[in-house]
């Protein structure tokens, strides 16, 4: 028989947060009925002493009415995610005792998924995450019918039961962002019962597929991910349209295939975005394409951390997108195909725009002419801040294009190319991306007697370049303007 007797770790001994150890002595006050348990990755990452942000808990029935019961108490909000299946989530403003920073803590409560405590935690996943914790009780004794501390000390992902993958298959696409994340090794009866049912995982819903892909791109060694995914065939089930990179050349002066293209493009944006984010270190720049980024970007660092912290429609980090990207941007007819993926993954429509747009405008940030502020002006001002991801995308393609080949000196032209589009784009906005126009085209339908048409957006497209250029600078100027062209194409 499990035993489900609370007890002290055996290896090391779990670590909260003083946020959970507060919702914990809110809760002794409330005097709830039922009992109430910490359940699934929070308990793994209490015991990996990771800081623990977010909370699944579980309790016998009444998951609803504890809800709003602490809610309640701490002036939180709650909402109903399932009714059916008595799920409510609890979002609380926290506070960083270190910092001062406020934040959100997401406290997720279902009822049992079966009779007891016990069902409910051999019907998880895998055995890291069916633990839990008396939250009503000490924090400090694990309950762990699965030993799942055992493998969670010897980095192991291993399925509750035999059947957990066939059951909910898309838990193999979990098993590899999991142990990826964790820099665990997923056991071989898994592996295998990954292998006979995770090809299954396609006829679920694909919002979930997207949820768990997504996360999955997110991860901070994507690269490794992708790669087992491919080797899995789950890969070419999400993206089937990837299958035609296998062994697609690519014209010189391109060192690999298709696919170890877009491979190498994942790896070499992911160190991008590590060389330009705060978590960098002396390693990190140790290299010579990634040192001179960081030295001559860094002057943006704050605008381009920003900018990557953003996240879409249900949480969906930015950087996933990214990595979407590197995938798809050396497919043929690359800018419809993605967005074909943007749709079959329902995807949010400005995630769509963002991601084709990088997809589209990627080249184009290799090859602009960087000192001419025309040429910086007609690429911003059709890309805006969906240009962005076009630049990081081309630097990481160009570095994966050269491969081991890199030319120093033409990395350094391209970093420069980088900076200097960037430096437009956050430094010159209103003069060279976007000037604000001196005439609008009620302006000019009332000037020039013209009724409207194309024509109106031609002469306000050749004034604000005129503006961009320093031709014009006044409103007689554009007038003037307007009228040479007007003349120009009677």
């Amino acid at each position: 028989m499990p035993d489900m007797t609370p007890r002290q770790p055996q290896f090391r001994s779990l670590y909260w947060t003083d946020t959970v150890l507060d919702l914990a002595e809110l809760l002794a006050t409330l005097n709830l009925t039922e009992p109430l348990y910490i359940v699934g990755g929070a308990v793994r990452d209490a015991f990996l002493q990771k800081p623990v942000k977010d909370l699944d808990l579980a309790t016998p029935t009444q998951s609803i009415s504890i809800g709003r019961q602490i809610a309640n108490a701490a002036n939180g909000d709650v909402f109903v995610l399932d009714d059916e299946r008595s799920v409510a989530r609890v979002l609380l403003d926290v506070t960083d005792p270190m910092t001062g920073e406020q934040s959100k803590l997401t406290l997720d409560i279902a009822a049992f998924r079966g009779a007891d405590l016990e069902a409910d935690l051999y019907g998880r996943d895998f055995t890291v995450n069916a633990m839990a914790v008396d939250l009503l009780g000490d924090l400090s004794l694990l309950i762990d019918p699965l030993n799942g501390e055992k493998d969670a000390t010897q980095k192991v992902i291993r399925r509750c039961s035999p059947q957990a993958i066939e059951e909910d298959p898309i838990r193999a696409l979990r098993a590899i962002r999991q142990s990826t994340q964790l820099g665990f090794k997923i056991e071989p009866q898994t592996v295998a019962d990954m292998r006979i049912h995770g090809t299954k995982l396609i006829d679920t819903s694909m919002e979930r597929i997207r949820d768990e892909f997504i996360t999955l791109l997110a991860l901070d060694r994507a690269s490794i991910a992708i790669k087992v995914m491919d080797t899995l065939g789950y890969l070419s089930l999400i993206l089937p349209q990837i299958s035609e990179l296998k062994d697609k050349p690519l014209p010189e002066p391109h060192v690999f295939t298709g696919w170890k293209q877009a491979l190498v493009t994942v790896e070499k944006l992911l160190g991008l975005l590590v060389t330009i984010s705060y978590r960098r270190d002396d390693s990190t720049a140790a290299s010579f394409a990634y040192g001179m980024l960081a030295m001559q970007l860094d002057r943006f660092r704050t605008e381009l951390n920003m900018h990557m912290d953003k996240s879409w429609a249900n949480d969906r980090p930015h950087r996933a997108l990214l990595v979407l990207g590197c995938l798809l941007h050396r497919v043929n007819d690359s800018i419809n195909v993605t967005g074909e993926v943007a749709e079959s993954l329902r995807l949010s429509n400005p995630e769509k725009k963002q991601l084709v747009a990088m997809v589209r405008y990627f080249e184009d940030s290799q090859s602009v002419d960087y000192k001419d502020p025309l040429a910086q002006h007609r690429f911003w001002y059709k890309a805006d801040e969906l240009g962005i991801d076009a630049i990081l995308l081309g630097l990481a393609d160009y570095l994966a294009t050269y491969g081991n080949l890199l030319d120093q000196d033409a990395w350094l032209i391209q970093i420069e190319r980088a900076l200097m589009m960037l430096f437009a784009f956050y430094e010159q906005y209103d003069t060279v991306v976007n000037p604000p126009l001196l005439v609008n085209g009620n302006d000019l339908m009332e000037t020039l007697d013209l009724t409207g048409g194309p024509i109106i957006g031609d002469m306000l497209t050749a004034i604000r370049e005129g503006q961009v250029t320093g031709d014009i600078s006044k409103p007689a100027d554009a007038i003037a303007t307007a009228k040479q062209y007007l003349a120009d194409n009677a």
